[in-house]
């Protein structure tokens, strides 16, 4: 019988490298199902090779898990075999994982733990007790229990150093500290974390780092997430510069694999040929193997032609080795996110960075760019414009979700460089998209509730609706429990309070802004510093306490230039500072200090800014007795307010300026199923708290409306939803 198995074993891999997944199922299952008995160890072989084949092409989770379920109970009658024992717990966990039962993976792999320790040691079973330890790290982040997932990984870690294996060690010093991120308690041990990262990578020989290209953009990415929270935004830019051209480098490395890769399947094909003389035999056996070659000295193929025992991707379809960024060794499920989900999200940070720096151009390309990618793989994943939350597959949620993440975060920047370029009707656009994709994936999307109805309030403000704007920005504040932003809603409907003009709406303005300066020092980093410190200092100019106010925002103004970087809001800055001299008869400082903020929100493309600019400067004039240059400026300022007039109206006039702008909130089903509140409360990789300081909007003492406004650039923001 054993050779009866070993022929339908040849079989199966003769239909699974044809792409006939079916039938090198059936062929399997045959053995499976005969009613003649097998060695135990064949079925165990035979199911654990079924299990793989479904967790890698199809969304047939809870099959697989049957017959890894079956294999395990086999198992126990064979005393040795640690290695499909091992595999048969590994795969097993995944399963569980992905159909959410937390306790039974956890179960699973302590059984795996214990099975190590006492009955197996070496090389081989250092890895497996790696794999179980990286799994368990994040079973334990589903539960929200940090502490023990770093726990777990520091065992990893402390195993990875006993086999003097640094790659691995890396792979576990960059995943506790990816925690560390997601959970942010101690700050020295966050800073800590950073650090032994820096130390590992640097003693890494340039061969091997180059050889790691997964663990290159891991410690990257999370390098410049840590960077961002304490605001070290210079620093921070680095590390964008060299992803993005990691990201371009790697590219260019997979187009030309995949190339010699086809020319090598050619020449194999006419090496079949029959009748081949023997100078053309030699010919193309010689060219053959200089591409061989070629392939194997190209750098980051990193474990080249070893077969991973486990499915690194669930329910999706395969990818090719070149097209996945490996972190860890075999037997470790070590892809961190997929590759193109990188590089979307590489995409995502010169966004975040191009932004604020008003490089719309760029920031237009890389949002393109990032949503056709996003795109492409959420067609793979089966879904199209009409696929909702529930129809989705158990084994689809995690990675659906993920990809819808990045997808809401490349639209929130859309509509932040809409609204600062004026284009409403563009912004309405992108706005009514997210709230549609809201309302197909209510779960999967909770956490950009607050955002939707943020960037609502931030419309509705560029608008002049200053009333509804200020009651999206506070129901934003009640929709999530992260600090920061109820900290960031709160000014930005201080800002809209302070627009609307009057003693009531000026009492409300302070009460928002009082309980966020009181406690500006708990905040880490700047962004809410600025923030508030801008908002204060409109409220003063509005009390009249000019003086107090001109002190405040050239605090504000100096923070804000020193650490962000951020083009709008120093021109805002610029502009309150400039209109209080004009406001106190400063006329030289008044006319250096509006000129440059003219520049800035010429440069930016910001028109309400330019008006308000504007503005000040015909009073300046009208001071000086300027009349020329009163006059020039005043056309100046009509055709740009004609401007802003024509595109405010033909925003109005669009069928979903009232829903947008209306007081209420989107009203949605949220589901229940469990699977999809697994796939929202994992480890997800979007989990990040990036705090990038914006330009909060105002019309300043003038009547002309304004759209410059603080927009939200933390694409991390994933606060739960209060209950």
């Amino acid at each position: 019988m054993e050779a009866v198995a070993e022929g339908l074993w040849g079989l199966a891999d003769h239909h699974e490298n044809n792409g006939e997944i079916g039938k090198a199922i059936k062929c399997l299952e045959a053995i499976c199902q005969s009613q003649v008995s097998f060695l135990p160890v064949i079925e165990v072989k035979t199911r654990l090779r079924v299990a793989t084949l479904l967790l890698k092409h199809s969304h047939n989770v809870n099959h697989a898990k049957a017959h890894l379920e079956r294999a395990q109970l086999l198992l126990k009658s064979i005393p040795s075999c640690f290695e499909l024992k091992f595999r048969a717990y590994s795969l097993l966990s995944q399963c569980y994982h992905l159909v959410g039962a937390i306790p039974s993976q956890k179960q699973i792999l302590n059984k795996g733990l214990e099975l190590i320790a006492t009955s197996i040691d070496g090389f081989s079973g250092r890895l497996w007790f790696c794999n179980f330890n990286s799994q368990l790290a994040n079973a334990l982040i589903i539960e929200g229990d940090y502490q023990g997932s770093i726990n777990a990984l520091e065992h990893g870690y402390i195993c990875a150093t006993e086999m003097c294996y640094p790659e691995l060690q890396m792979f576990f010093a960059t995943s506790v500290l990816h925690v560390h991120l997601m959970q942010w308690g101690d700050a020295k041990l966050v800073e800590g974390a950073v650090n032994r990262c820096n130390t590992l990578w640097e003693s890494l020989e340039p061969e091997k780092r180059q050889q790691c290209p997964g663990l290159l953009f891991y410690n990257e990415l999370l390098h410049m997430f840590y960077l961002l929270r304490i605001c070290d935004y210079k620093s921070a830019a680095q590390h964008v510069d060299r992803l993005d051209s990691a990201m371009k480098s790697d590219l260019e490395r997979t187009r030309r694999v995949q190339e010699i890769r086809k020319e090598l399947e050619a020449l194999n094909i006419s090496l079949s040929r029959p009748g081949l003389n023997y100078r053309d035999r030699s010919a193309l056996t010689e060219k053959r193997d200089q591409l061989e070659e070629q392939l194997s000295n190209f750098p980051g193929l990193w474990f080249s032609g070893k077969e991973s025992l486990e499915p690194a991707y669930f329910g999706n379809v395969k990818r090719a080795c070149g097209e996945k960024l490996v972190l860890a060794p075999p037997p470790i499920d070590g892809e961190w996110l997929p590759k193109s989900a990188v590089c979307a999200l590489v995409d995502l940070t010169v966004v975040v960075f191009s932004r604020p720096k008003g490089l719309f151009r760029d920031c237009g390309k890389r949002i393109q760019s990032g949503i056709q990618t996003i795109q492409e793989e959420l067609i793979k994943l089966g879904i199209d414009e009409k696929v909702k939350e529930v129809n989705l597959h158990h084994s689809a949620i995690w990675m659906a979700g993920l990809y819808l993440l990045l997808l809401m975060q490349f639209l929130e920047n859309k509509v932040s460089v809409d609204l600062t370029r004026s284009e409403f009707v563009e912004a309405q656009l992108t706005l009514v998209q997210m709230r549609e994709l809201f309302v197909r994936f209510p779960t999967i999307l909770l956490a950009c509730e607050s955002v939707i109805e943020m960037l609502r309030g931030q419309y509705a403000h560029s608008v002049g609706c200053y009333n509804e704007a200020t009651f999206h920005f506070l129901e934003a504040s009640k929709m999530t429990e992260s600090k920061s932003m109820q900290a960031m809603c709160h000014m930005y409907a201080a800002v809209s309070y302070i627009c609307i003009g009057d003693a009531e709406s000026s009492a409300k303005a302070l009460d928002l802004i009082g309980p966020v300066y009181r406690a500006v020092d708990s905040f880490v980093g700047v962004r809410e510093k600025t923030s508030v410190s801008f908002a204060y200092g409109l409220l003063l100019m509005r009390q009249q306490n000019l003086q107090e106010a001109r002190v405040r925002l050239a605090a504000g103004l100096q923070t804000t230039h020193n650490h962000t970087g951020n083009l709008q809001l120093v021109s805002q800055y610029l502009s309150a500072l400039g209109n209080l001299a004009v406001a106190i008869h400063d006329a030289g400082q008044a006319r250096e200090i509006l000129r440059s903020s003219l520049t800035l929100a010429k440069k930016l493309n910001d028109i309400p800014a330019q008006i308000w600019v504007l503005s000040n400067m015909t009073a300046l004039y009208q001071q000086l007795g300027e009349k020329g240059h009163e006059m020039e400026n005043q056309e100046y300022q009509k055709k740009k307010l004609e401007d802003l007039q024509k595109r405010i109206a033909d925003a109005c006039l669009s069928v979903h300026h009232f829903e947008l702008i209306q007081t209420v909130r989107i009203q949605v089903h949220q589901f229940s199923d469990v699977d999809i509140k697994r796939a929202v409360a994992g480890p997800s990789t979007m989990n990040f708290d990036l705090d990038i300081p914006e330009s909060v909007g105002v019309s300043g003492p003038s009547q002309i409306p304004s759209s410059s406004r603080l927009m939200d650039l933390d694409f991390g923001k994933l606060g739960r939803r209060k209950a």
